[in-house]
């Protein structure tokens, strides 16, 4: 099966390099811009109800696949589908940000961790009683988190 995936914007951060990029969105206070293209600005209504929403993107400064890797927490090799390294066979991220003020096709965000120029492939509200779990276990995260 064959598909094709276009962006429907550029996620804008402080973040030139991805040494700056903190580990993870909860852990910066950096604030970032989304500019959805205009083409997509009418499926934006009603977004400005939601404090946080989740921005889906494609990792393009990713530089390829490693079924194990190393990452910042731990010294260990993990398989890259339990960890959240940006080298993937589809190297897509997802993060929640804080949806500050939207203007326009313009949504201002808080809680960024990607790169600046990141290619946005989709927006989803963040919502508690959907998303949220309990009773979750970590795996070799517990001791690191």
């Amino acid at each position: 099966m064959k598909f094709e995936l276009k962006p429907i914007g550029i996620i804008h951060t402080p973040y030139k390099d991805k040494s700056e990029i903190p580990c993870q969105g909860c852990k910066s206070d950096e604030v970032g811009e989304v500019e959805v293209f205009r083409e997509f600005e009418e499926a934006l209504k009603d977004i400005e109800g939601f404090s946080h929403i989740y921005l889906i993107y494609y990792f393009h400064e990713a530089t390829g696949y490693e079924p194990l890797t190393k990452t910042f927490l731990d010294d260990q090799e993990h398989g890259v589908f339990a960890t959240r390294h940006y080298n993937r066979p589809n190297p897509i991220g997802i993060s929640i940000v804080k949806l500050i003020k939207r203007e326009g096709n313009i949504l201002r965000v808080g809680q960024v961790d990607m790169l600046d120029g990141t290619p946005l492939l989709d927006i989803k509200p963040y919502v508690p009683q959907f998303d949220q779990r309990t009773n979750v276990k970590i795996g070799w995260l517990t001791d690191k988190v």
